[in-house]
């Protein structure tokens, strides 16, 4: 009897010491926390992103309005992820991701946003608490979250086994009070063969339970902490949000020995953590918690996703006042209903270090036509343009000292390759996803389009690629749809005088360098610089001798 007390008692002690380790490696970790928070305050967080994981929300989520695969790859929109992401938490990232690719058409819903962004970060030692405090879902398995409520729950285990686990904890403390008691054989051999066989179900059941081990536990630090922001974060009315938490309390009780856990240890190598293991498989408390979880998970999913929501906003709005103070300037776009016209000050890419900002005045029904030497900064200008838009219509938030717009629909044709799977070729690809654009603007359509283009239909004959361009594009034009098209084929320009504006970018010449102002000019380009680039990279005489010629004889023929 008394060695059971001794041994009890021994790991009683243990487990408290463990517990007090833990605690103040928690308060250090913080602390070293909080300093990072500071820090990283308005700059890009440079660090690897799953975006398998990061993905879980957005391609549940089926609803119109989402841009298309094409236009996130042309746009380079992980990579501008990757920049705008200053988010503490694993839902924020999603939650943010998928913002990204969900243009609004609302301007009430923008303007609501930008209301939550500016009262959220009006106190930034509050802020920073905040971000501290998001933080403690960063660890991967809480992107498992969405998991939980995006999809229905089957039981884990068959009714007979679901029953023995219920009741296999009673069992075990009657084995353990039989041999304080009264030591006795029996109770001991009766102990060991309800170890052995908890041993064999516990790790038996992990797989079962391997896609619960990873979110519940998340679920239940979720539930603290936004318990925590409704009683700190400056968020408007959070009425709808207490009831979800109050619904959720079943749940949080019966995840009770997760968080006792958590709380018990810092890494998995202190002898608190050794301890609490045998007891779990002891008791079978693992696949206790799961099957009872799971129950309260199937009643409550409207909750949980609205407080995942919820914890996710904040962290989002927290983020998208980080990336206003870290630009060089930015503007909150205005949403324009008549004079249907896109008028941009100094807009920039902000992916590119000291981008040269550039300014535009278009009109729907008159569409604009991009000429340029090679790298002068064509594609980066077009695509600046549709990134400004999708962050105007998304965070509202413009690289940009002003912007003026309708609610557009982006399309894009840019990074177009050909595909041996599909026996296409570069052009056959092009005209495909030129003829999704052209399918997806008609004149029916409520929200007009945006539409980016990078040298179209190249990848055919000189004379069919211009007539068919000068076709498609007053087409397009003609449903007061915004048209952007980077071209070399100047012949186009003056095609489309009637219908498009035409900008250039140039160059010059310093020696033997090519010089770029990356300075957006009206009227048509004046020079080429093909060959010059060729002469640069040191190719010999002769060569570039020959192909000045023979461009200059083709020049005439074609001016003829």
């Amino acid at each position: 009897m008394y060695y059971i007390i001794f041994t009890v008692l021994l790991l009683s002690i243990v487990l408290t010491i463990s517990y007090i380790v833990s605690y103040f490696g928690r308060l250090r970790a913080e602390e070293k926390k909080l300093e990072k928070i500071k820090n990283k305050w308005a700059k890009p967080v440079n660090s690897k992103r799953n975006f398998d994981l990061i993905k879980i929300y957005l391609d549940a989520d089926i609803t119109k309005g989402k841009i298309t695969a094409v236009t996130s790859d042309d746009l380079d929109l992980k990579n501008v992820f990757n920049y705008i992401d200053r988010t503490n938490s694993k839902p924020g990232k999603q939650l943010l991701y998928k913002k990204l690719h969900f243009p609004e058409t609302s301007p009430d819903n923008l303007l609501k946003l930008d209301a939550k962004v500016t009262a959220l970060n009006a106190d930034a030692p509050n802020r920073e608490f905040l971000e501290l405090e998001l933080s403690k879902l960063n660890h991967s398995n809480a992107y498992q979250i969405p998991n939980l409520f995006l999809k229905t729950h089957a039981p884990l285990f068959a009714p007979v086994m679901a029953l023995y686990v219920k009741i296999v904890p009673y069992l075990i403390l009657a084995v353990i009070i039989s041999l304080i008691v009264i030591p006795n054989p029996v109770s001991l051999i009766i102990l060991g063969v309800l170890l052995g066989y908890n041993t064999i179900f516990h790790f038996a059941s992990k797989e079962k339970a391997a896609g619960y081990s990873d979110s519940l536990p998340q679920l239940l630090i979720m539930h603290k902490v936004a318990v925590w922001l409704v009683k700190y974060a400056n968020i408007g009315d959070t009425g709808d949000i207490k009831r979800c938490l109050v619904n959720l309390a079943g749940l949080r009780r019966s995840l009770t020995i997760v968080n006792f856990e958590s709380e018990l240890v810092v890494d998995s190598d202190s002898p608190g953590y050794a301890v609490f293991q045998f007891f779990k498989v002891l008791f079978l408390l693992e696949p206790h918690i799961y099957t009872n979880s799971i129950n309260h998970i199937g009643k409550f999913r409207d909750d949980i996703e609205k407080v995942y929501n919820f914890v996710a906003e904040v962290d989002m709005l927290i983020a998208i006042q980080s990336v206003r103070e870290g630009l060089p300037f930015y503007s909150k776009p205005e949403f324009i209903s008549e004079d249907a016209k896109m008028e941009i000050t100094d807009l920039f890419h902000p992916l590119i270090d000291n981008c040269v900002p550039n300014s535009l005045y278009t009109r729907a029904d008159r569409g604009a036509l991009i000429t340029g030497s090679n790298m002068s900064g064509k594609t980066t200008f077009i695509k600046a343009i549709a990134i400004n838009t999708l962050l105007a219509q998304t965070i509202f938030t413009s690289c940009a000292k002003a912007y003026k717009a309708p609610f557009l629909k982006i399309q894009t044709s840019i990074k177009i390759t050909d595909s041996i799977e599909e026996q296409q070729s570069f052009f056959q690809a092009q005209a495909m996803a030129i003829l999704n654009i052209v399918d997806s603007s008609s004149a029916a359509e409520e929200i007009k389009s945006l539409v980016i283009i990078d040298e179209i239909f190249r990848g055919t004959n000189t004379i069919e690629r211009i007539a068919a361009a000068k076709s498609v594009l007053s087409y397009i034009t003609a449903n007061d749809n915004f048209v952007f098209v980077s071209t070399h084929d100047l012949e186009l320009a003056e095609l489309l005088d009637e219908d498009f504006a035409i900008y250039s970018f140039e160059d010059s010449k310093s020696g033997k360098t090519l010089v770029f102002d990356y300075k957006l000019k009206e009227g048509l380009l004046k020079s080429k610089n093909g060959i010059a680039i060729l002469a640069s990279m040191g190719y010999p005489e002769s060569v570039i001798d020959d192909a000045n010629i023979v461009s200059e004889r083709m020049m005439l023929k074609y001016m003829e």
